[in-house]
């Protein structure tokens, strides 16, 4: 009877285990995750950040960061993070990674987390709560607003550049995207941070407010300008964030100013040459005069005579006769 009895026991409990640990790799697929060695550490400390369910071969940015929750992000978006201390790591083959990193100070207070997020690629993040030892703590600010902006279609960059780009004028763009409220109340006057980041680098950010409410349920098709500094090129990433969440990412190719190069290569050519031509006279102007040789034509009535004897009966300059001339 036992003998029965035990296996039917195994088998029931291996059935509702089964589809719970199917929802928990479920979940785990869904999204990146972080993973702490140590909840706790102190500043000049380290902990061991390991992560799955990341993008394989892709560029990650590791920062310990204040005035944060993973619930709410980072507050103030980098500005809140021990920037000069973070780390970077590249994910292998299976999108997972291990990386030691150093605890510092972030510029603000805690809650702290260690702030994983994707340089390369479409935006991904994920955060992991870390108590910095010693370092002080103070309430988060509070929500300005129960709205939550949501991006419904795809961010484009429009515009071109102008004849002055190509000479290293500032090349400039729009981003165009609509976005929603899927929060229970309306957004006002929000305020976007635009990023824009060159390669691997961090991005620099700029505010922008877009005018206008957007009620709750309701979407609205906003434009932002980006701009970039003269002389910008190469690949570059424009971030779009709102509430401490990216919005949207897009790449933006921008040409090199051959102008430039051209106005550069031209004057390395003129100046010599301007310089040289001056030169030149002025050496002109200062020699003496060379005496004349054995070779020097003569004049003969006005006009040039390349030598030999004069014709008969003809005298050079002064009215003497000249030498080989007869009568």
């Amino acid at each position: 009877m036992r003998r029965g009895v035990l296996p039917l026991l195994l088998a029931l409990v291996l059935a509702l285990a089964g589809p719970a640990g199917a929802a928990g790799a479920g979940r785990a697929a869904a999204g990146p995750g972080v993973r702490l060695s140590a909840g706790q550490a102190g500043a000049g400390g380290s902990v061991t950040v390991s992560g799955t369910g990341w993008r394989p071969r892709t560029l990650l940015m590791l920062l310990v960061c204040g005035r944060a929750t993973p619930a709410r992000g980072v507050v103030g978006g980098t500005n809140s993070c021990a920037n000069g201390d973070g780390r970077a790591v590249t994910t292998d083959a299976d999108g997972a990674f291990r990386r030691k990193l150093p605890v510092a100070e972030p510029p603000v207070p805690c809650p702290c987390v260690v702030h994983v997020a994707a340089v390369t690629g479409a935006g991904a993040e994920a955060d992991a709560v870390l108590e910095v030892a010693g370092h002080p703590v103070a309430p988060l600010p509070a929500e300005r607003s129960a709205g939550r902006l949501a991006v419904l279609s795809d961010a484009r960059l429009t515009g071109s550049s102008g004849l002055l780009t190509w000479f290293g004028a500032p090349p400039s763009r729009t981003l165009v995207l609509t976005v929603g409220n899927t929060g229970t109340s309306p957004v006002e006057n929000p305020v976007f941070q635009v990023g824009t980041a060159h390669g691997v680098f961090a991005p620099e950010w700029d505010e922008r407010q877009w005018r206008g409410t957007l009620a709750p349920g309701k979407k609205a098709r906003i434009k932002l300008p980006v701009e970039l500094s003269a002389g910008a090129h190469g690949d570059y990433t424009v971030t779009l964030r709102y509430g401490g969440r990216v919005l949207a990412e897009q790449p933006w190719g921008v040409d090199r100013p051959w102008g430039v190069t051209l106005f550069w290569i031209l004057l390395c050519l003129v100046v010599p040459a301007a310089l040289f031509r001056a030169g030149m006279a002025v050496v002109d102007r200062v020699r003496p005069p060379r005496p004349p040789g054995p070779g020097t034509p003569r004049r003969w009535g006005g006009r040039r005579w390349a030598g030999g004897p004069l014709p008969r009966g003809r005298t050079s300059r002064g009215g003497r006769r000249c030498a080989g001339s007869s009568g």
